[in-house]
């Protein structure tokens, strides 16, 4: 586990590091901590160091400067930012999610990990290494969305087609369904995402269409 070496950072506490990676499908079956603590922590200081980087090098206003952070806070960038770190094949997961190892949890194990740079080496390293990660990728202006299906409304706004979200399939217990959905266009279909919740299916068919429109 020295994914961080190549950003100078060396944790000596590798049970703290070791429950930053661990899932609660994991800590479940094994009778472990997970991430959710640290994931609270990390959470916090990313949003500021973002925060204060936003504040002292861009002009807008507050407004401009929230969706600006959310766009760099989001589960996109977060999972993007992860793969860059490689710390994603030392995740531990329980059985029936090892072949799900989705953004999601890449993006909370990234915040887990930043939670603990800030507990072990302090907000200065914290920041440091958060300069090194995520800030390249704000001066580049890179795009990250949370909403697909506003880009995609927007994208098609001028060419005055329709846009219809359409469920497909449900399966599972009612505790735990998995909802299927496709997004079309005047009545072709342009993308198909699937979700534990009928929005979040709606979203992955948009982001979905949205990619394929894009290129």
């Amino acid at each position: 586990m020295d994914f961080l070496k190549k950003y100078e950072i060396e944790i000596e506490n590798k049970d703290l590091l070791l429950e930053a990676l661990t899932h609660s499908s994991y800590s479940n079956e094994h009778s472990c901590n997970n991430y959710e603590r640290l994931e609270y922590l990390g959470d916090a200081v990313l949003e500021l160091i973002v925060s204060d980087y936003l504040f002292n090098n861009e002009t807008i206003s507050e407004g401009s400067m929230t969706k600006k952070r959310a766009s760099y806070v989001c589960e996109e960038a977060l999972a993007t930012y992860a793969k860059e770190v490689g710390f994603i094949p030392f995740i531990r997961v329980g059985h029936g999610q090892l072949d799900n190892i989705n953004d999601t949890i890449v993006a909370d194990i990234f915040e887990a990990i930043l939670g603990v740079i800030y507990l072990e080496k302090g907000f200065e390293v914290a920041k440091k290494y958060i300069s090194e990660v995520v800030i390249p990728h704000i001066k580049k202006g890179d795009v990250f969305l949370t909403d697909y299906k506003s880009a995609l409304q927007e994208s098609i706004q001028t060419d005055k087609k329709t846009l219809e979200y359409v469920l497909i399939s449900e399966s599972g217990p009612a505790h735990d369904k998995t909802y299927v959905v496709e997004v079309r266009i005047d009545d072709m279909i342009f993308g198909k995402g699937t979700g534990k919740s009928k929005k979040e299916a709606e979203q992955n068919a948009a982001k979905d269409a949205f990619k394929k429109r894009a290129k």
